[in-house]
Order: C-alpha cells, then structure tokens, then sequence
C-alpha cells in the first residue's frame, strides 16, 4: 500500500532520528548572561506549585496545516509563526490561519528524506529591526542553509527579496538535519545540527567538533562583516574562535540529532535524538562551552555499541528513557512560563515522535524532578513533530495531521 508523503517523512524521521557516563549535567546557578533575549528572560511570575491536582487538556487552535513542524512568535507579538515543511511560514493570528503565507522557500527548499524547512528565529530586536533567521534544506544538493529575511512594510509579509544566505553546511545524508534555531540568553543565534546522517555516526562527526556537524553552533549576528562578510561573526567567547580542535562556530558537540532544543533561566535544553535504545534530554548551563554530549561514545548514559567506554569528560543527560516503551524520537520542547497555568510554571514539556505521549520535569540542582506523564489527560494527539511557544509563553503542539493544539488547563 503507498503511503502519503507525510507519512512516508514521518516514517523515515522515525527510523533515522529514531551514556555510562561519570560527568554529571551542570543545574542552575540562578545567573543569567548579561545578554538577555525573550527566550532566556526570567519570569516575574515565579515557580509552579504542586501538579496533583492540576489537569491538563489540549485546546485545538487550527488544522489543515500542511507537516507543520515549528510555531514561534517575535517578542510581544499575539500572532503564531507556523512552520512547513515544504517551505511556507503561516501566521495564525486570532485562532485564524491567514491563507497568505509570511515567507513561501518552497522553490529553494528541499523535502525528500527529513530535509525541508526546519527552523525559524526572530531576532529579540525584531519590532524595530523585522529579521529574522530560517533554516533549510538547499533544493540542489540538501545542504543546510542559514538565512536572513526581512519583514515588509506589510507586517503580514516578509520581503522575499531580503533573504541573504549567512551559512551553507554541506549534508551527506538525507537524514539528521537538526532543525533548530534559536536566540540564546546571551544574544547569540544558535543553530543545531544532527552528525550527517546514516546510522552510528555513519561519516565520523559525533566526536569532532572541526566539523559543524553534530554541533551546536552560536553565531553573532549583530556584528555583521566582521568575519569576513558573510553576515555574522563569531562571538570571541566560543570555545575555539580564536584557533585550536575545534571550528570557530562551534559551541558545543557530540550530538546524534538535536532536533528541538530551548532556553531558560540561563539553562539550554536540549532533545537529542537517539539511535535504537536510548532517548535523551540534555540540560546544561548555557554559558559553558566546549561541552561533549558523548555521541557516538554513549547513547544516553549507556556506552554505545560497547560493553564498556571512556567516559571522561562527557556530559551526560539529565532524563533519559528507553526504547523498550515503544518510543523512537525525543521532540524536546520548552519550560513553560505562561500565564494560564500557574502551577506548571518551571516544568519542562517534551514528547516523542511515535508514542505521542507529552511529559514533564523540573530541574533542581542537578536532578530532574516531579516527572509526569500526561498521557491520562491529553491522550495520544497524533504524531507530533514538534512543541512551539508563543509570546507569552503558552505551549503548543503541532501534528504530522496538520494540526496546532494549545496546551491548556482542564476545568473542574
């Protein structure tokens, strides 16, 4: 039987997306950087309270989106930035999907495989400046390509004619793209990117950060032409900007997939997807460089492939959970620091590619905490490709089905 080219992507996501270890993951100092964008901005509104009385339930806000893989908005903007995968960003605005999209890549944007359009960041200063940044697969040779877009005088509407390519990361494979972009605490753009693809660490990136692959990169945007004209910099603080092992861009390695990955409170957490055994969320402070997440060497805290492993210097997941669930692909998501849900304010929201469940935790120190599953409240949604975040800090969830649902409260 032939299957729908949804179907097929999210079957090949799956299979391609889906650590004995001694370092533990940093928690919390209660710093943040100097440098704040509304991702990393602490809340005014304090910690939640106790979840044991509190349900949740999934509100529907649209449907007939078409793979809708991310939702995003610029600071204090009400509306929704959806991304597809082919291509297209919708604004959903008043419950209201706009039939005319913000930014169409369709013509330049690869889909076959897990390529596609894959990430998309406003810049914190997007009310005065309109840039904002989106991650896609090139349609000639799938190579990821970081780009610049500025918004219209129509504020519904990009200027097609902005765009300008700040990086271009050949891809070996079609699979393991990463996806992610994001404004850190620090200012800094930060892009993910999975190992090339394959299985096992296929092309041998997991455990080198002179490639970009398997990274996360942190790039200065905002002091364009100082690295030789192409739009961004690289900020004097990354681990190797000035020489050494490691590419200038590079801020952290040994990642397998991250394909979603979130600030907050000067915290980065990370969902990096595993290979066949283990799932994983990485929770670090975001202002220690040079970290090592242990792909190949380990798969979650387990030694991949290996009886035993050398596990010096690694920095091992925070939560991990096993295959054995019926699970296949983490979809990190974000702590939620809205206003219609008080008591899970400071819990972190995630789920996973094929069981379709949503669950939370807490970090304290240097555990995770109050871990839930909210399977019992929310059901099976569908296979949901990603958690987006709004303005205010409402979560979302988005559907291979096509739909964007909120996360809300339940009523006595």
């Amino acid at each position: 039987m032939s299957r729908s080219p949804v179907a097929v992507w999210c079957l090949a996501l799956a299979a391609a997306l889906g650590a004995c270890s001694g370092a533990q993951p940093p928690g919390d100092d209660g710093r943040d950087a100097a440098r704040r964008s509304p991702s990393g901005r602490a809340s005014p509104r304090g910690e939640g309270g106790d979840l044991s009385s509190l349900r949740l339930a999934l509100r529907p806000v649209t449907r007939g989106l078409d793979t809708p893989v991310f939702a995003t908005a610029p600071a204090d903007d009400p509306r929704l930035f959806v991304v597809e995968r082919g291509g297209r960003v919708r604004i959903v605005a008043r419950g209201r999907l706009a039939a005319r999209p913000f930014l169409d890549v369709s013509d330049r944007t690869r889909t076959d495989g897990e390529y596609g359009l894959l990430g998309l960041a406003f810049h914190p200063g997007y009310a005065r400046n309109g840039r904002f940044f989106v991650h896609y697969s090139a349609r000639a040779n799938g190579a990821t390509v970081l780009a610049e877009y500025r918004v219209s005088d129509d504020p519904d509407r990009a200027d097609p004619g902005s765009g300008r390519t700040l990086l271009r990361v050949p891809q070996p494979a079609p699979n393991h793209n990463g996806g992610m972009l994001a404004f850190g605490p620090d200012g800094m753009l930060w892009l993910g990117l999975g190992d090339g693809g394959g299985g096992g660490d296929t092309y041998g990136n997991g455990q080198r950060p002179d490639t970009l692959l398997g990274t996360l990169l942190r790039l200065d945007v905002d002091t364009a032409g100082a690295d030789g004209g192409r739009g961004y910099a690289v900020p004097p603080d990354n681990p190797w900007a000035d020489g050494g092992p490691g590419a200038p861009e590079v801020w952290a390695y040994g990642l397998r997939n991250p394909w979603r990955f979130s600030f907050d409170r000067g915290l980065v957490y990370i969902g990096d997807v595993g290979q066949r055994a283990w799932e994983e969320v990485d929770v670090a402070r975001a202002d220690r460089a040079a970290l090592n997440y242990g792909w190949p060497v380990t798969e979650g805290r387990h030694c991949y492939e290996a009886s035993e492993c050398d596990t010096t210097g690694l920095t091992a997941p925070l939560v991990e959970y096993s295959h054995d669930t019926g699970v296949c692909s983490v979809i990190g998501g974000y702590v939620y620091r809205g206003a219609a849900i008080p008591a899970l304010r400071g819990h972190y929201l995630h789920s996973d590619l094929c069981a379709g469940w949503v669950r939370s935790f807490k970090v304290a120190g240097r555990r995770a905490v109050q871990r839930r599953d909210w399977t019992a409240d929310l059901g099976r949604p569908g296979t949901v490709l990603s958690l987006g975040r709004d303005a205010g800090g409402e979560v979302y969830l988005l559907t291979a089905e096509g739909a964007l649902l909120r996360v809300v409260a339940r009523g006595p």
